[in-house]
C-alpha cells in the first residue's frame, strides 16, 4: 500500500438555502471530522476544506419567496452553517464559500482552459422563455399539469405528487412561476462536457483500479458506466452564478454542478499559497466525504473535469454514506422534517458530543438508517453515562478518595493486570484499521471498548474491598485504571473532542499523540489529578417527549398544508329539489362488530327512529366496535341498499377527514332523538 506524504480531505459543500440537519452530519461531516482528527493525532500533514455552495436555482427561488436578493439568502445561511459547524467542533482548516472572489476567478479560469483546449461541445436546444420577465426559465420556474397524475402543480423537472421525473416540455399547460404567463420555446446555446469521451478512462480508473471502494459507491459508478455516459451541460440561462467567461454568453452562468466542486480547489487556494502540492502532487492522498446523492458528481463528473484540465490528482477514495431517516420518515428540508443542527445546539447545550456519538454509532455507512429520539436517549444513558462516564468517574473518585488525587505508584503487576493492559494495543490496532478503511461505526465501538475494559477491570479487582486489607494492591489497580483513562482520552478524541478535552483537563495532562495510545506510562506516579466531574448526564423522558411533540406538530402542519393543497373543487350546482331528496338523519349505533376477513369493514346496527337496520362502514382502522356503541352519527338513510361482503348495507354514515387523513364521525353536539332530520 502506497505511503502518502500528505492528505487532502474534502467535505461536500452544504447548499446555502437552509441550515444543516442531522442527515448531513451523519452522511458527510461527522465521518470527515473523525478521519481528519485521527490523521492530525498521527502527526500527518493534512488539511480539511469545506464551504458553502451558494449558486443555483433553489437559491433564487428561496430569495423570490422571501422577497430578498440571492446574496441575502446565501449570506444568512452561510453564517448559520459556519457557526453551527464551529460549535459542533468541526475542525475544518477553512470553511469558505463559492461567492468569494477567489472562487469566481478559479472557476472562470478552469472553464476557460477547458474551452480554449476544445474540451467542450456546443449544442443549441429549445427552452422555455418568459417574454414578460425577459428571461429563460429554469425547470423549477415552470409549473403545469403532470401528464401522469394530472397534478396541476408539477414542476418542470419533477412532479412531487407522483414522483415522476419530467422535462419541462412534458407539462400540460406550462406557466411561468415568475409572472404566471405562458412561456414560449426559444433557441439557446450551451456548452457541454462530453462525459462519454472519458468512459474508457473511468472504467479503468474506478472499476479496475479502485475495487476497494465501498460497495455502494463502486456499484453506483458501475451502473452509470454500464448505462453509457452522455454529454452534460456546464452552463445555463440564469442571472445568479458565475458568468460564463466567453464572448456572446450574456445571461449565462456556470451550471452549479460544474462550479461547486471547484470550490474545493478555491478554498485550498485561500488557505495556503502551497495549494498546488495538495492538488497536483501524486504524494497527496485526496479523500472526498459525500452523501450517496453526490456519488456520480465526485466519482465520474469531477474526475472527468480534472482529467480534461490536466495536472490535477484524482481522489484515492470517496467513502459516501447512505441516507439517514428521522423517526421512520425521510428527512425533508421543504417539509421541515429534520433535526436542525443550530436548533439542537440551543436546546441541548453542552451535549455536542452526545450528538456526534449517536450519529456515528448509528451512521448509514452501508444502508439507510434511522435516527429516533428514543435511541438517542438510550445511547446517552446506557452507553455514554453508564459505560464511559461511569468508568472515568470511578477511577478519578477512588483516586481522590484514597490518595488525595495523587496518582499512586504501580507495584508488581498480576497476570490479570498484564492481561488487561495487553488489550489496549490490540484495541488500538483494530481502531486504526477501522478508521483507515472508513468503518467509523466499528472504530467507535473500539474506542468504547477501552471504557468497557476499564469497567470490567475495576469490577473484577474491587479496590473498594481491598483498600483496608491490601492497600498496596489498590495502588496498582488505580494506577492501571488511570492509565486506561488517559488512553481513552486519546482514543475518543476523533469522535468526541469535547469529552476528550474534558478528560485531559480532569487528569491535568497535555494532549498525547496517537503514537502514545497503548502506553501505560501516560501518568507519572505522584501526578495530581483535578477534582472529578461527571462527563455526561442522563437525559430524562420529558426532554425526549418534548422533541417528539415538536416533530408531531410538524407532521400535523404538513398534513394540514397538504390537505389545503388538495381541497376538492366544488361539484356541480344542484337544485334545492335535488337536495330535498336526500334524507339525512341522526341515528344511534346499537351494535357494532368487525366483518370477518376484512381490515376496514364494520357491521353496524343502527336505530334510525323509523326502524332498526344494518349499515356496513369502512372505519375499522379508526374506531373499535366498543367505541361506537351508543354514539349518535349522521346517516343518509335513503341511499339505495348495497350488498358488501354478504351483508346488505342500508344507508351511509357521513364522515369528514382530519389533518392526519383519519376519517372522523360527524355527530350532533347535543344528544337528540334518533331519527331527527338534518336539513
Amino acid at each position: 500500500m502506497k505511503k502518502f506524504k500528505r492528505y487532502l480531505v474534502t467535505s461536500a459543500l452544504p447548499y446555502a438555502n437552509g441550515p444543516v440537519h442531522i442527515g448531513h452530519l451523519a452522511g458527510v461531516y461527522i465521518p470527515s471530522d473523525i478521519y481528519t482528527r485521527y490523521l492530525r493525532l498521527r502527526g500527518e500533514d493534512v488539511i480539511s476544506v469545506c464551504g458553502s455552495d451558494e449558486h443555483g436555482v433553489p437559491i433564487t427561488i428561496k430569495a423570490r419567496q422571501e422577497g430578498v436578493s440571492p446574496q441575502d439568502i446565501v449570506d444568512k445561511y452561510h453564517g448559520i452553517i459556519k457557526e453551527s459547524f464551529r460549535r459542533l467542533g468541526m475542525s475544518f482548516d477553512i470553511y469558505s464559500r463559492t461567492t468569494s472572489p477567489t472562487h469566481h476567478k478559479t472557476a472562470s479560469d478552469f472553464f476557460r482552459k477547458l474551452y480554449d483546449d476544445g474540451k467542450f461541445i456546443e449544442q443549441t436546444s429549445q427552452q422555455y422563455y418568459d417574454e414578460e420577465a425577459g428571461q429563460f426559465l429554469a425547470d423549477r420556474y415552470i409549473v403545469g399539469t403532470c401528464p401522469h397524475c394530472q397534478n396541476e402543480r408539477a414542476y418542470g423537472d419533477q412532479c412531487e405528487k407522483c414522483g415522476s421525473t419530467l422535462n419541462a416540455t412534458d407539462l400540460i399547460g406550462p406557466k411561468s412561476a415568475i409572472t404566471g404567463s405562458t412561456p414560449v420555446l426559444r433557441e439557446t446555446k450551451h456548452w457541454f462536457l462530453p462525459l462519454d469521451r472519458y468512459e474508457e478512462f473511468l472504467r479503468k480508473w474506478i472499476l479496475d483500479g479502485h475495487k476497494e471502494w465501498k460497495s455502494n459507491v463502486y456499484g453506483q459508478c458501475k451502473s452509470w458506466l454500464d448505462l453509457g455516459l452522455q454529454p452534460r451541460a456546464v452552463s445555463r440561462d440564469l442571472d445568479w452564478g458565475i458568468p460564463v467567461p466567453v464572448e456572446g454568453a450574456d445571461g449565462k452562468v456556470l451550471y452549479v454542478w460544474f462550479d461547486a466542486p471547484i470550490g474545493y480547489i478555491s478554498a485550498t487556494k485561500e488557505l495556503t499559497p502551497d495549494w498546488e502540492k495538495y492538488w497536483k502532487d501524486e504524494d497527496t492522498k485526496m479523500v472526498h466525504f459525500i452523501g450517496k446523492d453526490n456519488i456520480v458528481f465526485h466519482c465520474i463528473v469531477f474526475p472527468s473535469m480534472l482529467r480534461a484540465h490536466g495536472g490535477y490528482i484524482l481522489p484515492e477514495n470517496v467513502p459516501a454514506n447512505e441516507f439517514l431517516n428521522l423517526e421512520g420518515d425521510k428527512i425533508s428540508t421543504s417539509r421541515n422534517w429534520a433535526v436542525w443542527l443550530h436548533e439542537y445546539l440551543e436546546e441541548f447545550p453542552g451535549k455536542e458530543d452526545v450528538l456526534r456519538y449517536v450519529l456515528c454509532a448509528n451512521a448509514p455507512e452501508t444502508k439507510d438508517n434511522d435516527f429516533t429520539w428514543k435511541d438517542f436517549q438510550a445511547r446517552n444513558n446506557n452507553e455514554l453515562v453508564a459505560v464511559l462516564g461511569n468508568f472515568v468517574n470511578r477511577a478519578l473518585v477512588l483516586t481522590q478518595k484514597y490518595y488525595g488525587g495523587a496518582v499512586p505508584p504501580a507495584g508488581e503487576l498480576t497476570a490479570y493486570d498484564r492481561e488487561t493492559v495487553a488489550e489496549i494495543p490490540v484495541i488500538k490496532k483494530s481502531l486504526e484499521e477501522n478508521i483507515e478503511n472508513y468503518r467509523f461505526r466499528e472504530a467507535l465501538k473500539d474506542a468504547m471498548n477501552l471504557a468497557r475494559l476499564g469497567n470490567k477491570y475495576l469490577a473484577d479487582s474491587e479496590p473498594w474491598k481491598l483498600v483496608k486489607t491490601d492497600p498496596e494492591r489498590v495502588k496498582t489497580i488505580l494506577n492501571v485504571a488511570l492509565q486506561i483513562t488517559a488512553n481513552i482520552a486519546v482514543a475518543i478524541e476523533p469522535f468526541m473532542p469535547f469529552t476528550a478535552e474534558k478528560v485531559l483537563k480532569l487528569l491535568q495532562i497535555g494532549k498525547p499523540g496517537w503514537d502514545e495510545l497503548g502506553s501505560t506510562a501516560l501518568l507519572e506516579a505522584g501526578h495530581v489529578i483535578g477534582t472529578p466531574e461527571l462527563l455526561f448526564e442522563k437525559i430524562e423522558d420529558s426532554v425526549i417527549e418534548a422533541q417528539l411533540e415538536k416533530l408531531a406538530t410538524t407532521k400535523q402542519a404538513n398534513l394540514a398544508a397538504e390537505m389545503g393543497k388538495e381541497v376538492t373543487p366544488q361539484k356541480e350546482v344542484v337544485s334545492f329539489d335535488d337536495f330535498g331528496k336526500m334524507d339525512i338523519r341522526v341515528v344511534t349505533i346499537k351494535e357494532a362488530e368487525k366483518i370477518a376477513k376484512t381490515k376496514k369493514l364494520l357491521k353496524l346496527t343502527i336505530d334510525t327512529g323509523i326502524d332498526t337496520r344494518t349499515i356496513v362502514s369502512g372505519i375499522a382502522e379508526y374506531y373499535t366496535p366498543e367505541e361506537l356503541v351508543g354514539r349518535q352519527v349522521l346517516v343518509l338513510v335513503n341511499l339505495e341498499p348495497r350488498e358488501l361482503k354478504g351483508v346488505l348495507s342500508q344507508g351511509m354514515i357521513l364522515m369528514g377527514q382530519d389533518a392526519t387523513g383519519k376519517l372522523v364521525l360527524l355527530s350532533p353536539t347535543d344528544k337528540v332523538g334518533s331519527g331527527t332530520i338534518v336539513g
